[in-house]
């Protein structure tokens, strides 16, 4: 680690806000094609939990479903720091594990298959309509925890991720594509969230 690493690194620990819990990464599919990208989540899960995380959750937003298998199977392969599980788009039940990776479900369709479900448990009579609140719908999605950091890398844009579950988490967007991203830049997203007041919408 160089020497300007351990300055970020020792600021980072020395600061009086709470480092984030739980961190979402943004990719694409294009990230992880680049030569080197599963050695590079493997080196980012690392400083996640290094630095104060203890729950990361990974999007890999797909534009073509045929590399969807070969995406779950590589990513399955990695050598993670803490337990990982792989969600495909045709996974709908939440499980419990630290590390999450989300291959090809986007944010949209997971609202919408939360409240399909919601809507056949108020037509089964399982559900009353005028009990239906946020928690309802937050018990049917596959990624129910909120994140406190998401950070996406290589544009300043908004993804299909997380929707509902990212309305109060804070955003952090770097320049850096996700080939480069180095421990600085990590750290540099880290100490943003510290210096941060959060509202969570007030």
């Amino acid at each position: 680690m160089g020497l300007y690493d351990r300055y970020l690194a020792l600021r980072q620990r020395l600061h009086d806000g709470d480092p984030p819990a739980h961190v979402a990464l943004v990719l694409t599919e294009r990230d992880l094609l680049e030569q080197g990208a599963y050695d590079r989540l493997e080196r980012v899960l690392r400083w996640a939990f290094e630095y104060g995380a203890d729950r990361v959750t990974v999007s890999v937003s797909v534009l073509d479903e045929a590399v969807v298998p070969t995406l779950e199977r590589e990513l399955r392969s990695i050598d993670a720091p803490r337990p990982l599980a792989v969600r495909g788009p045709d996974d709908t039940e939440p499980v419990a594990a630290p590390v999450q990776v989300n291959v090809g479900l986007g944010g949209k369709g997971e609202f919408a298959a939360a409240v399909r479900s919601l809507a056949e448990a108020v037509d089964e009579g399982r559900v009353d309509p005028e009990d239906v609140d946020e928690t309802d719908v937050e018990d049917r999605l596959v990624f129910p925890d909120e994140p406190d950091l998401l950070i996406k890398t290589g544009a300043e844009r908004l993804s299909d991720f997380m929707i509902w579950q990212s309305v109060y988490s804070e955003l952090y967007f770097t320049d850096v594509n996700w080939r480069d991203l180095r421990k600085r830049d990590y750290l540099r997203a880290v100490i943003d969230y510290q210096n941060r007041q959060r509202r969570f919408g007030r």
